[in-house]
């Protein structure tokens, strides 16, 4: 089993804190952070770019941001949590009442000890999100309020992060999460590090069937960026995965595939029932993630999330509750273990058609017969090479995967792998 817990918790301490949005410099200094783990490429694409219907925002920098009162006191701060701050504000230096002020500041109306977050990536706006005590006490002021933000919207660029890990096949897997949301540890953080440590994992292993593409993106417009900026390679792929919330401390889940009958959703749910692990299902929506771009019309990636609080799910979603308190390094590994097994499952899932169909294959033709004939008493278990050999050419059809049928002849697949590379070898058995 992963064992990572150790560097999951300091990562987190260390990523927690940047202010990151659609763009910027802390976006560039997670993708760095990211690269001790695992050695992404980072690119960057500049802002006014087109890409299909929408177009790369300008970067934005923020310095400081506050609400000060008659007598000189911070009543909000965006130096005491970055949420405090709509993401993508518009810089603003004046002197209001509070009815003038009353529609930029946003509070969340059920949980009062929580600071919302709040975005105003495509319109220009400004606007501070505060607790239920911080709203009370501004609405409660008497003289007039000083409104500072001291941020800048620039030509610059959009990054994103990208590791190709190539395998034996040329056939991609796609494994993308989120890097742009601020200061919230389950929603988009805790996907971060799982998807580091997992491509990290996967770098280890040795003769990978498959090849795989890991993303770092800000969310929408990052992966619409990235399909863009990779479409040819992106339209080859089949099966992807979008991780996000996997650190919280509720129940586990998956949102499936657009294609409910897609093998991958199967996959998933063998995962959880293996580690004897109740889960919820979740079909697919038009709502969510980057699984939107991903399936959309041009690509049809089938891309489905395993998760732990998913989000909009638990009541401390998209607020300063989704902390390093609610999430733990533990759960985010224990989440990272399902993945692994997954992967696994995915190297397993080669499908091999027997190049000889009709009637049986000769075997001694081949070397795989006994020199001499007449003492086999067969049965239905597999306790012999012949048999591995028979069984194999059996169900090997083109149609089922090879995990499937080592299931089915109750046999270890590490068991099958010897037969199955011989029969390759001798051009009975070729992968498909």
């Amino acid at each position: 089993m992963i064992d990572v817990t150790a560097e999951i918790d300091d990562y987190l301490h260390r990523l927690f804190p940047l202010c990151r949005s659609l763009t910027g410099e802390p976006n560039r200094k997670t993708l760095r952070i990211i690269q001790e783990i695992v050695p992404l490429s980072i690119h960057e694409v500049s802002s006014g770019t087109e890409i299909y219907d929408w177009v790369v925002p300008d970067e934005w920098t923020v310095r400081d941001a506050c609400i000060v009162n008659s007598r000189g006191i911070r009543v909000v701060d965006f130096k005491n949590n970055n949420l405090h701050l709509m993401s993508y504000s518009v810089p603003i230096h004046s002197t209001m009442c509070w009815d003038e002020l009353r529609s930029h500041i946003h509070k969340h109306d059920q949980l009062p000890d929580a600071i919302p977050y709040r975005t105003s990536y495509y319109q220009r706006d400004w606007g501070f999100c505060v607790t239920g005590a911080q709203y009370e006490e501004l609405a409660n002021e008497t003289e007039p309020l000083t409104v500072r933000i001291d941020t800048d919207l620039k030509k610059g660029s959009l990054s994103y992060g990208e590791y190709l890990l190539p395998g034996v096949s040329n056939q991609e897997i796609l494994i993308s999460c989120y890097i742009c949301h601020p200061s919230m540890a389950n929603d988009s953080l805790s996907g971060v590090l799982l998807t580091a440590f997992l491509a990290r994992e996967l770098t280890k292993s040795k003769n990978r069937k498959w090849s795989y593409r890991f993303i770092f993106v800000p969310e929408t417009i990052g992966a619409i960026t990235y399909c863009a900026m990779n479409e040819a390679a992106m339209k080859k792929i089949d099966v992807g995965l979008v991780v996000t919330t996997v650190g919280g401390p509720g129940a586990y889940g998956y949102k499936q595939s657009f294609e409910k009958m897609h093998p991958i959703n199967k996959l998933i749910e063998e995962v959880f029932n293996e580690s004897k692990l109740t889960f919820v299902t979740y079909p697919f929506d038009i709502h969510g993630s980057d699984e939107r771009q991903y399936s959309s019309q041009g690509f049809r990636i089938n891309t489905a999330t395993i998760s732990r609080d998913r989000y909009y799910e638990y009541s401390f979603y998209h607020t300063s509750l989704d902390n390093l308190l609610f999430v733990s390094a533990s759960r985010i590994n224990s989440t990272l273990s399902l993945y692994w097994q997954l992967v696994r499952k995915l190297e397993s899932r080669c499908i091999y058609r027997n190049r000889v169909p009709f009637c049986e294959v000769m075997l001694s033709r081949h070397d795989l017969y006994p020199a001499t004939g007449g003492a086999q008493r067969p049965n239905n278990k597999c306790e012999s090479d012949l048999d591995l050999v028979l069984w194999l050419l059996h169900y090997c059809d083109g149609k089922e995967d090879i995990a499937t049928i080592a299931r089915r002849l109750e046999t270890p697949l590490k068991s099958l792998e010897p037969t199955l590379e011989l029969l390759v070898a001798k051009n009975i058995l070729e992968q498909v």
